[in-house]
């Protein structure tokens, strides 16, 4: 484990493991390490995997004033650490992250965006109440209930879908930072898409959905993907938005298929 501290001091945990061109693994809501990432061993086998625990999860450290800029400058952060341009890989929220992070350092090779979590007019995130619901689960100590609550009616899984990840050895640390929800759910809501933000951006980038993902998810890939100038989408048959979990192995052809082509 190693740690890099992010502009406003905060001390931000990574790992690496596995040989080969750097890849930076950024994950979303509710995860914290290695061991949320089902793919991890099939990544290692072709990349130098960087794993980043996100602020408030795992061994980085927390800030009590919490914006959501200040994640953006953490894998901005972690990504200058790495002594040669890096790969970045973000899942969800930690896409949002990763996208932003992108416009901050020149280190990036290539970016993998899985459905970040971005609002669109008419395409909120999260029903009405939601985002309430969750910080009542939390202030009452039910953090399974938090989570509950995330990826059935937000993320929309089916109920096989949410018992299999449930069962998952990534579950209890998913548990044990579920109190960081609540805040990202209201960052994510915040956030404001405006495509000439990205305009200048000419980082290659894959953006990667499930096939059988939520439309809102669906038609925020598509409205980034319009915004991105160097970009190409790759669609996974019979996934939703955890393919790295149900489908590790075609998970990972994608990312490695993108990175590798070209070198």
């Amino acid at each position: 484990m190693e740690k890099v501290i992010s502009p406003d001091g905060t001390p931000i945990a990574f790992y690496r493991g596995g040989t080969g061109p750097p890849l930076i693994l950024v994950h979303g809501s509710g995860a914290a390490n290695a061991a949320a990432w089902t793919a991890y061993p099939g990544l290692k086998q072709h990349f130098s995997v960087v794993v980043v625990d996100r602020r408030g999860r795992g061994e980085s450290g927390d800030h009590p004033a919490y914006a959501v800029q200040r994640e953006y400058e953490d894998i901005a952060a972690v990504a200058g650490a790495v002594s040669e341009p890096v790969n970045l890989l973000g899942h969800s929220f930690g896409g949002l992250c990763a996208l932003e992070a992108a416009l901050l350092t020149r280190n990036i090779r290539k970016l993998i965006l899985y459905e970040p979590a971005m609002p669109f007019p008419g395409q909120p995130i999260y029903p009405a109440g939601v985002i309430e619901r969750m910080q009542a689960r939390l202030d009452a100590g039910d953090r399974e209930g938090v989570l509950t609550i995330l990826y059935r009616e937000v993320a929309k899984m089916s109920p096989d879908e949410f018992e299999q990840f449930r069962a998952s050895p990534s579950w209890p640390v998913r548990v044990a930072s579920a109190h960081t929800v609540p805040r990202e759910a209201l960052a994510e809501e915040g956030y404001t898409f405006d495509m000439v933000h990205f305009k200048d951006l000419h980082t290659p980038t894959l953006l990667l959905t499930g096939a059988d993902s939520p439309l809102f998810l669906k038609q925020a890939t598509l409205a980034l993907a319009s915004a991105l100038p160097v970009c190409q989408i790759g669609v996974m048959p019979g996934q939703e938005h955890i393919a790295m979990y149900t489908a590790p192995d075609m998970f990972v052809r994608e990312v490695v298929d993108f990175l590798k082509e070209g070198r």
